[in-house]
Formats: structure tokens, C-alpha cells, sequence
């Protein structure tokens, strides 16, 4: 209980500051940021959901999350809570299921996502600020949203050639008009 109780106050803060800066924005428009910070507080005090494992993005009200969890039930459960929150036109859900690994596993993971994130800052072709790695059992997922399927392409490539790469989920959104 007191490991979850930083979170559950992190989610309050999130609750409490969420509706001021939604008063800030041109009449009943949220902001994407705002959305983000709902879902992912709305994640944490979820007791269906292991929140650290779920990526959160939200481009213009459309929402995708990803990241891998233990259960198509627990996927679903993401589904539901993002839908739920104010101002979410659409959710995504990109999210795979694949079970936490052991410690050794979990730490090759990340040395894999870290040099798939190397390799995409040094590809001129791609803006990887705009993409979330993660890595589960030597599977890479892209996530995110893209301006361009050349550049969604171009990312895929560089991850599939990194070493450890076992497969490439490229999950990678265009960005709607």
C-alpha cells in the first residue's frame, strides 16, 4: 500500500490541476496535454491497470495508448478509462499483450529500447521526439504520432536494424489533419 500512495497523490495532483489549466483553453476545447494528464491519473488510481505500463498520446482529442500489458482484459480496461475522460474524441488502443519478463529480461529490454531511441536521434529522416519505444521480450513497439508515412517507414527501418531487435510492432499514427 504506502509504494502506491506517491502515485495516488501524484494522480490527485494531476485531478485537482487538470480542470485550471482546461480553463486556460478557447471555450470547451481541452488541450491534448490536459488529456494526457487525466487519462494517465485516471490510469494510476485504476486498481484493473498497471499505469507504468501504458503510454498515453493524444493528438487533436484522438488518444492512443500502447505498451504491453498482462491481459486482453486489462487492455480493455485502458479502453475504458481513456474513453471516459472529457474532451477524448477517439482512443487508439495499440497497446500489446505480453507478460512482465524476469529481471535480466527486463534489463535487456532496456538496453534494446535504448539503442532504438539512439538510433532514431541520429536518423535525419525521423523526429524521434515524436515516438515512444518499448521493448517486451526483444519485441520493439513503436508508438506515437508521425507527420508522414515516409517517416512512420524510415523509423520501422531503423529499429528492425538495431541490435537485439527480435520484431518491429510499429504502431506509429499519421497525424490527422
Amino acid at each position: 500500500m504506502n509504494s502506491r500512495l506517491p502515485a495516488m497523490l501524484a494522480a490527485l495532483g494531476l485531478a485537482i490541476a487538470a480542470p485550471a489549466h482546461a480553463a486556460k483553453t478557447a471555450g470547451d476545447v481541452v488541450d491534448d496535454s490536459t488529456i494526457n494528464a487525466s487519462i494517465k491519473a485516471a490510469l494510476v488510481t485504476n486498481k484493473k491497470t498497471e499505469a507504468h505500463r501504458i503510454n498515453v498520446e493524444t493528438y487533436k482529442g484522438i488518444v492512443q495508448l500502447s505498451g504491453f500489458v498482462n491481459s486482453q482484459a486489462e487492455k480493455d480496461e485502458a479502453t475504458q478509462v481513456a474513453a471516459a475522460v472529457s474532451g477524448v474524441k477517439e482512443v487508439r488502443n495499440s497497446i500489446a499483450i505480453g507478460p512482465s519478463g524476469s529481471v535480466g529480461q527486463k534489463l535487456d529490454d532496456s538496453v534494446t529500447t535504448g539503442r532504438v531511441k539512439a538510433a532514431l536521434i541520429d536518423n535525419k529522416d525521423v523526429k524521434s521526439h515524436q515516438i515512444n519505444v518499448e521493448t517486451n521480450a526483444g519485441v520493439v513497439q513503436l508508438s506515437g504520432f508521425v507527420t508522414s508515412d515516409a517517416m512512420r517507414e524510415s523509423a520501422e527501418r531503423v529499429a528492425a536494424n538495431v541490435n537485439g531487435v527480435k520484431k518491429v510492432d510499429n504502431e506509429l499514427m499519421i497525424k490527422p489533419r
